[in-house]
């Protein structure tokens, strides 16, 4: 349990609905009073960093501002540090494996022989009041070693094995408000939220267990975020009386912005943070979203915008050369594939392995310390192909990349390829498919086997709109117009008709996702993110309030 607080606020945070009594499990007095302090010590600074992010936005797109290493911090990039050392449950971390916080997947995770278990309240979660509060239950659960899962379908039992991967865990971004918990009537940050009740009630069982409370930072745009999560953390530990720099992170890479200011976020955060991760998907789209003003940046079909395109290598090179300069891990991405199962599909299924062998072959090789993986059965492959490279050893901080120079050129150079009507046509009926499920309260799902989150969701819409904005032409020579992406928008609703057959379409929520893909991916101006939008609807739906029973 968590220790007595030694300060109580004027007022607790509250909530927009009754508790029930599992809810006020997680939800008690002391909890909404630590996260009341959290709120009225940061809401307004969130408010105020992503009031700048838009005042950037605009000055890239007047062109009064261009992306660079800023000036400003080059004494950082110069001089000589290094970051805290990891702890000893986070020195190897060859293989992560990530996913969602419902039991059943947590636990086949956990038990999936991966050295790191992240477990993701972000990009795969869609954060339903039920989804939020299970979660952070599943993981104490997690942490106490007394999750289980009786599936009611097959019968089966789901427990936690003896050697279990490390757990970290992914909050909300900082665009993201949980409108179900207010402090002074303010809706308070998600990820103030998801992080707060994780160390409230497991850091000190985590530290007892001789291990810690570890997080996954997303969506950082550069130094001044990451500073902010280094208070926000200092200040949890004041509060739960933790030492400081209990709490230890690793970043996500997963902004053009935030490239830019590798070794800045690393410093802001040097007392914590214990590496970087290429999250290759949100890049490429936060690429489309920071140079949606630019003709010359638009992209060919998502599936060509490989990691072997020279701004995806100078990405993740420049990744692992300053993490090793400054002590830090470099894990790689994320390898969406899943195993498709089937006697007549086992050629399909031995490519789908190769390719995840290609990509984790390309990474170690590079000098990455770790990747990701979305299936257990993937755990295997990416091992066989670090360990086939280092040995015994655990990391390559060796591989310093010294002779390496990255300018922002080759960060900026767009990807070379085609525009098929296929292209078009995937990005559509993935866009609206993940769309409908999200809204149905489920933020993982698997379309045409890979694994969909919210990040490759943003890529589809994204690059619609980039292509209708810049009047972008196919390769059979058609331009990408508005009234062409009705045409098969109308098209794939009915394949995906035939794809999820009735009741299924009937009963879903299709209908809500194709408006919501058409509002995003033909505005007149870029959305930020997806998820804004869809969460207004999903905050809405009376689906929702089923969830209090």
């Amino acid at each position: 349990m968590p220790p007595a607080l030694f300060r109580v606020e004027s007022s607790p945070a509250t909530t927009t609905r009754p508790l029930t009594t599992a809810e006020s499990e997680i939800l008690t007095p002391e909890a909404l009073n630590f996260l009341a302090a959290l709120g009225r010590r940061f809401t307004d600074r969130v408010s105020g960093l992503l009031t700048a992010r838009q005042e950037r936005m605009k000055r890239l797109r007047a062109g009064t501002e261009r992306l660079d290493f800023p000036a400003a911090s080059a004494d950082i990039r110069a001089s000589a540090w290094h970051v805290a050392p990891p702890p000893a449950d986070l020195q190897c971390r060859l293989v992560e494996i990530t996913g969602p916080t419902d039991r059943k997947m947590m636990i086949n995770a956990l038990n999936s022989g991966a050295d790191v278990f992240m477990a993701d309240l972000e990009d795969s979660t869609s954060p339903t009041w039920r989804n939020v509060i299970d979660g952070q239950r599943n993981l104490a659960d997690a942490v106490k070693r007394s999750l289980t899962f009786d599936d009611p379908i097959t019968g089966k039992h789901y427990a936690l094995g003896e050697k279990l991967a490390t757990l970290i865990v992914r909050p909300r971004g900082w665009h993201l408000v949980e409108r179900h918990i207010l402090v002074d009537d303010v809706p308070i940050p998600g990820a103030l939220v998801d992080a707060g009740l994780y160390l409230f009630h497991n850091a000190h069982v985590l530290r007892q267990l001789g291990s810690g409370p570890y997080l996954y930072l997303p969506k950082l745009e550069g130094r001044a975020e990451a500073a902010l999560w280094s208070d926000v953390l200092g200040f949890a530990e004041e509060f739960l009386d933790l030492a400081r720099g209990t709490t230890r992170v690793t970043v996500l890479i997963e902004t053009l912005p935030a490239v830019f200011e590798l070794d800045e976020i690393l410093f802001a955060l040097r007392e914590r943070i214990c590496g970087l991760n290429c999250g290759r998907w949100d890049y490429i789209f936060s690429g489309i979203k920071t140079r949606a003003h630019e003709p010359a940046a638009v992209l060919p079909d998502r599936s060509q915008v490989t990691m072997t395109q020279p701004n995806m290598r100078a990405y993740t090179q420049r990744v692992v050369q300053v993490c090793h300069r400054r002590g830090a891990w470099a894990i790689g991405g994320m390898a969406a594939q899943i195993p498709i199962s089937g006697a007549e599909n086992a050629e399909a299924n031995a490519a789908a392995l190769g390719r995840v062998r290609a990509d984790k072959e390309r990474e170690v090789r590079d000098g990455h310390d770790g990747t990701w993986v979305a299936h257990p059965a993937l755990v295997p492959v990416a091992r066989e192909a670090f360990v086939a490279h280092l040995g015994k050893r655990t990391n390559q901080l060796d591989v310093t990349l010294d002779a390496l120079v990255v300018t922002a050129a080759d960060l900026l150079r767009t990807p070379e390829g085609t525009r098929s009507e296929a292209g078009l046509r995937l990005n559509v009926r993935v866009g609206i498919r993940y769309l409908e499920s999200w809204l149905r309260g489920s933020g993982a799902v698997a379309l045409y086997h890979l694994m969909e989150d919210a990040a490759t969701a943003e890529i589809s819409r994204a690059q619609v709109w980039q292509w209708v904005r810049h009047g972008a032409a196919l390769d059979d020579g058609r331009v990408v117009t508005r009234d062409l992406v009705r045409a098969v928008v109308e098209d794939e609703m009915q394949v995906i008709a035939r794809e999820v057959g009735e009741p299924r379409f009937t009963d879903g929520r299709f209908g809500e996702a194709r408006q919501l893909f058409l509002r995003v991916a033909l505005a007149d101006t870029l959305p930020d993110f997806l998820t804004l939008d869809a969460y207004q609807l999903l905050t809405d739906a009376s689906t929702e309030t089923g969830d209090h029973e």
